[in-house]
């Protein structure tokens, strides 16, 4: 390890977590003066009332567990989000007036419960553009309920109404701008998390329409054209063996397949220009995105040439400038203005904290079994390798890592250690095969790329082959116990954060859109796959388990529950492992969200690694 690096990281690596990063933000559709943005700027993110033509920010929530998720009304004045306990994602949704004040809960009459996912929302709370209709899905322990509320002109909320119910996956709704009509995705047909969209009347509940893709496809809701009377939905289709956009209006029976051949990649949509005739999307190839703007009428698409890094949450301001959080591997997220025609930085509204100057991201790519390509991010500290290496696997496992700011990878390069992050096979973006060869069988195709990229690291002299350290937090988290018991003699260490160590115990253990995800990815519920839920859980490889772990888990999470956890715990130590467990009372949100928590945690890795270190034959250890 380079002396002189690891001397002077000092209290560098902190920094890096306390700079103010604006980690989502909304401006009010009716209200364009007022804004909504979560930002740590003060602690624990939070959310803030944003006073868009002046640019400041005020501090609407104070919830010691902070806060990932909210809304604004479209009248501006009224700011959203689930009260839940100590961050278990299980409460009511709740709204303050935008100058602030008591949270009122608009759902007293139900019990708690778990809101459904959304595509791109990080609420799951829809609100029709016109304000006057609100919809959301709520899981209880005998299925799925989508109900709607409607809004009258003084922003009073009725009842919910109940219009739809199943028990398999169903997502978060989609209003139309007067909420004559709503849609979601259903997986009622079919056992995998795939995919069609149903349409509903949402005053009497009659279905309309539906945009099913067949057995092997699927297609996923977005959000609605702003215009008034217009019926039109984007949304993603994969029949293509990728994710493409498709524009489906389920009352005229229509729908519209853009022509996009020369664009490739994986594409995702985000938002429908005030006036209908803009579509902004992004692609993804090999992990690097590219903003895209298409013309509905024009049938067409153009590129943005944007700056380079990772695109979060862009959207179209009510002027029809797009806004978009834009972070780098070396700059915290902060909210940017394109242009619409050329991509070009027009402003920075709401800026990230300065940073110490840390070490930039390359994509790499090496074979795995099968002759499979894999894509990562490798990044190296200064001095001469090879080093000790943390190999980071991400959460999900429908997701992708990105180019984007991680105060957790910069920790480590900060003292002396490589960092690789994979986009292991389940991940998303590299298409419908490369994501669905998991399904069925997790925590074996992916721990196979996790040796795979062990291996190409090696033998590229980048790493030391005795100093190659495992961390991941959530899916990667389990992904981190998962191999360090089935290829035991590989690992120096691992570092697991917010685990699963028992898929049928978590399953019993976890929220209904949990339990409901368990059943789609397996194929069936621990009563019919039993076998399966036991091959994939890491507690069946506990006694393989040589090298020291680390778990850190959360007390409240309904995500990767407690329990588990301590009976793999009690395990491990009867078999004379070295695990160490420690707890913080918050939810699977509690690392990302307290910003102090985060630092805590990185800090007890830090530790860890650089104990074992010690312990290996012809290491010094240094700082």
């Amino acid at each position: 390890m380079n002396q002189e690096v690891s001397n002077s990281s000092g209290e560098k690596w902190k920094k890096r977590f306390r700079a103010a990063s604006i980690e989502y933000s909304a401006i009010a559709s009716n209200a364009p003066e007022r804004g909504i943005a979560i930002t740590n700027q003060e602690g624990p993110y939070q959310a803030y009332a944003w006073d868009v033509p002046g640019g400041q920010l005020k501090q609407r929530t104070n919830r010691p567990e902070g806060l990932i998720g909210a809304a604004i009304s479209p009248d501006g004045k009224h700011l959203y989000y689930l009260d839940d306990q100590q961050g278990n994602e299980i409460g009511h949704f709740v709204r303050i007036p935008f100058e602030g004040g008591e949270p009122e809960d608009i759902t007293p009459n139900l019990p708690p419960y778990n809101p459904g996912f959304s595509f791109i929302d990080p609420l799951g709370l829809s609100i029709s553009r016109s304000g006057n209709c609100m919809a959301f899905t709520a899981g209880l322990e005998d299925g799925f309920h989508v109900y709607v509320m409607g809004v009258d002109d003084q922003a009073n909320i009725g009842e919910p109404r109940q219009i739809y119910h199943c028990e398999p996956m169903i997502s978060a709704p989609i209003l139309s701008h007067n909420g004559e009509l709503l849609v979601v995705s259903s997986s009622e047909r079919y056992q995998a998390p795939q995919f069609s969209l149903l349409a509903f009347d949402p005053v009497s509940g009659e279905q309309i329409g539906e945009l099913w893709e067949g057995d092997e496809n699927s297609v996923t809701n977005l959000f609605f054209s702003p215009v008034r009377g217009d019926m039109r939905v984007a949304a993603l289709t994969n029949r293509s063996g990728i994710e493409r956009l498709v524009i489906w209006d389920p009352v005229n029976r229509e729908r519209t397949d853009p022509t996009l051949e020369r664009i490739s990649g994986a594409i995702n949509a985000f938002d429908w220009s005030p006036d209908g005739k803009l579509i902004l999307f992004r692609t993804f190839n090999a992990a690097v995105q590219q903003l895209y703007i298409y013309d509905v009428d024009l049938g067409s698409a153009y590129k943005l040439n944007h700056p380079s890094g990772t695109n979060f949450g862009p959207y179209f301001s009510p002027q029809g400038e797009v806004l978009s959080h834009l972070s780098t591997a070396t700059h915290p997220t902060q909210l940017t203005v394109f242009d619409v025609r050329s991509g070009e930085v027009l402003d920075t509204p709401l800026k990230a904290g300065e940073v110490p100057p840390g070490r930039p991201w390359s994509s790499i790519t090496f074979p795995t079994s099968g002759g499979q390509e894999i894509q990562g991010w490798l990044a190296v500290p200064e001095g001469e390798g090879p080093f000790p290496m943390i190999l980071d696997t991400h959460g999900g496992p429908q997701a992708v890592q990105a180019e984007y700011f991680s105060p957790e990878a910069q920790a480590w390069l900060d003292h002396g250690f490589a960092w690789v992050s994979i986009n292991y096979r389940g991940s998303i973006t590299f298409g419908k095969d490369f994501e669905e060869s998991i399904w069925g069988n997790l925590g074996e195709l992916e721990v196979e790329d996790m040796v795979a990229a062990r291996n190409y690291l090696i033998a590229e002299k980048i790493v030391h082959p005795d100093k190659i350290f495992l961390t991941g937090w959530s899916y990667g988290g389990y992904l981190t116990l998962q191999a360090l018991g089935k290829y035991p003699d590989l690992w120096a260490g691992g570092l697991a954060g917010i685990a699963i160590s028992d898929w049928e115990m978590s399953y019993e253990d976890s929220a209904e859109t949990l339990k409901k995800y368990c059943v789609a990815m397996f194929g069936g519920t621990p009563e019919e796959k039993r076998e399966q839920y036991r091959k994939s859980s890491p507690i069946t490889y506990a006694e393989h388990v040589q090298a020291p772990l680390l778990i850190i888990q959360g007390r409240n999470d309904t995500r990767t529950p407690a329990r588990p956890i301590e009976v793999y715990e009690q395990r491990m130590k009867s078999l004379g492992k070295k695990i160490k467990v420690v707890w913080f009372d918050a939810g699977h949100a509690g690392p990302y969200a307290q910003v102090e928590l985060a630092i805590q945690n990185q800090a007890l890795m830090i530790d860890f690694a650089r104990e074992i270190l010690k312990d290996l034959e012809n290491y010094s250890p240094s700082g």
